[in-house]
């Protein structure tokens, strides 16, 4: 589970609560019509301007964002120089059954490209355009919350100005609480939208997307060097320098 989006999500709640309460009461931030404004308004827009086929896949986003899937670059390091230690006394062809027991399908595939003996230069494109092609699949999925951020507000905007016109036609009459309410509390609605649930929404699929890039970006290198015959120990040592320095195992026991 994502613990530290629920920690904080809680604690941001938790606090606009304890602001509400200091001087207020729960009620009062309560509105109907500035609910349906806000939070019906962003949610039809972002209905009405995204593919079908993106809101199909809104429950497995949801299901990476509440429990995001674990990639360990130190384990891909070790499995890829496992392979090379295997491509270097058995040759190519011997990684046949690694790669066919490899769980990791980008794993499995870059494998496989180079025991069928394929050109270097085409595999490293063929990988990366792959690569290209998961990114631009994600980025679907952030931009989703991303407008969702922005259209939060831009509905409570909306909200204030449908208030403020009701509002203006009241102003001899004795109506004008209602009407504040819904100018007022429509802003509070949109912001609440934008940083408290799509913000962190957005920041959980780009923190997963980045720890599978880059796991499969060592993949990628680690391939290509199993495949012009590099030492596992410079293998190791060459991945290990795609890890922030505190990830770094230092470990050269690799041959």
């Amino acid at each position: 589970m994502n613990i530290t989006l629920i920690i904080g999500t809680v604690i941001s709640i938790g606090l606009v609560i304890f602001g509400i309460f200091n001087g207020g009461e729960i009620g009062m931030f309560i509105d109907p019509p500035s609910l349906a404004i806000t939070v019906g308004g962003t949610f039809g827009v972002l209905i009405a301007i995204s593919p079908l086929s993106m809101l199909k896949k809104l429950p497995k986003l949801m299901k990476i964002i509440l429990f995001p899937p674990k990639y360990d670059p130190q384990k891909y390091i070790a499995d890829i120089v496992e392979y090379a230690k295997i491509a270097r006394s058995k040759g190519l062809l011997a990684l046949e059954d690694s790669a066919n027991k490899c769980e990791d399908p980008f794993m499995k595939q870059s494998l496989m490209l180079i025991v069928d003996a394929n050109d270097s230069s085409k595999v490293r494109q063929m990988l990366e355009d792959s690569l290209g092609f998961m990114e631009e699949r994600h980025e679907e999925g952030m931009n989703f919350f991303s407008k969702g951020g922005s259209l939060g507000p831009a509905f409570g905007m909306l909200g204030t100005l449908v208030g403020l016109v009701i509002m203006l036609n009241d102003l001899e009459g004795g109506d004008l609480g209602p009407a504040m309410a819904t100018a007022l509390i429509t802003t509070f609605y949109g912001s609440f939208l934008a940083n408290i649930v799509f913000a962190p929404m957005e920041a959980a699929l780009k923190n997963a997307h980045a720890d599978e890039m880059l796991c499969m970006q060592i993949v990628v290198e680690g391939v290509m060097s199993i495949a012009s015959g590099s030492n596992p120990r410079l293998i190791q040592e060459k991945l290990e320098f795609m890890l922030p320095k505190g990830s770094r195992t230092g470990d050269s026991s690799a041959e």
